[in-house]
């Protein structure tokens, strides 16, 4: 009796939590295959061709006094932006720094953009690039898993969709993607993680009781072999 009503709970769970199953081993096959064609990530470290320091007129300390008035500065980098020597200014205002020519010590926080633009062209060879965002927070595309905020995005409007996102934090690209790659890492998502589920609590709960039906069949099948067993023997 007690065999019987294992057997059927078993039947029974298992068809309805195949599904979970079926998308775990899909999602497993093609995170096989994104291993081949999906790229490394790129090297978190500054791009350009070296620093000019023999350019550099300003000391760091009269750069400090052109922020406007009430930032404080707490880092301060020389970044190469158009063969130019700049004081890229963090501040107590948040992540995004302001720059300070390093010849001059003129103030100039639209150096930011040409900046992110000057490393994704770099990044892609020197080609033109559009800038079609700015991310504080992470998306569908630009997720956790990538890490770094804010960044900018960069479209390079060719036929396979290319796009690059830039922090100048790093002064380095963080995300190299196309239509192609990006179409297998939202499938990837979709089944692996249920990404098609945007609020992030209901999907959390949604894997749970998804993923813990498949270990209770597991269970009963385990459970269903030991008591089924002996009887088989005798």
């Amino acid at each position: 009796m007690k065999s019987n009503w294992i057997r059927k709970s078993h039947r029974w769970l298992g068809l309805i939590f195949s599904l979970t199953i079926m998308m775990s081993a899909g999602s497993g096959v093609l995170h096989m295959v994104m291993t081949h064609t999906q790229s490394a990530p790129p090297p978190a470290r500054p791009t350009g061709g070296g620093l000019d320091a023999a350019a550099i007129r300003t000391s760091i300390a009269d750069a400090v006094t052109r922020l406007p008035e009430g930032l404080r500065p707490v880092a301060v980098n020389v970044r190469m932006i158009g063969n130019e020597p700049w004081y890229q200014i963090f501040t107590n205002a948040g992540p995004k720094p302001e720059y300070v020519s390093a010849i001059d010590g003129r103030h100039d926080p639209a150096q930011d953009e040409i900046y992110a633009r000057q490393i994704a062209s770099l990044f892609l060879g020197g080609k033109e690039v559009r800038k079609t965002d700015f991310l504080t927070a992470f998306n569908r595309e630009y997720i956790n898993i990538f890490r770094i905020l804010p960044v900018h995005r960069f479209d390079a409007d060719d036929e396979l969709g290319t796009r690059v996102y830039v922090s100048t934090t790093t002064g380095s690209v963080t995300r190299h993607t196309d239509n192609e790659r990006q179409f297998e890492a939202s499938v990837f998502s979709n089944f692996h993680k249920l990404g098609f589920i945007r609020n992030k609590l209901i999907r959390d709960w949604t894997l749970g009781i998804l993923t813990g039906g498949a270990f209770l069949v597991s269970l009963l099948g385990v459970l269903l072999f030991f008591l089924t067993s002996g009887r088989k023997r005798g």
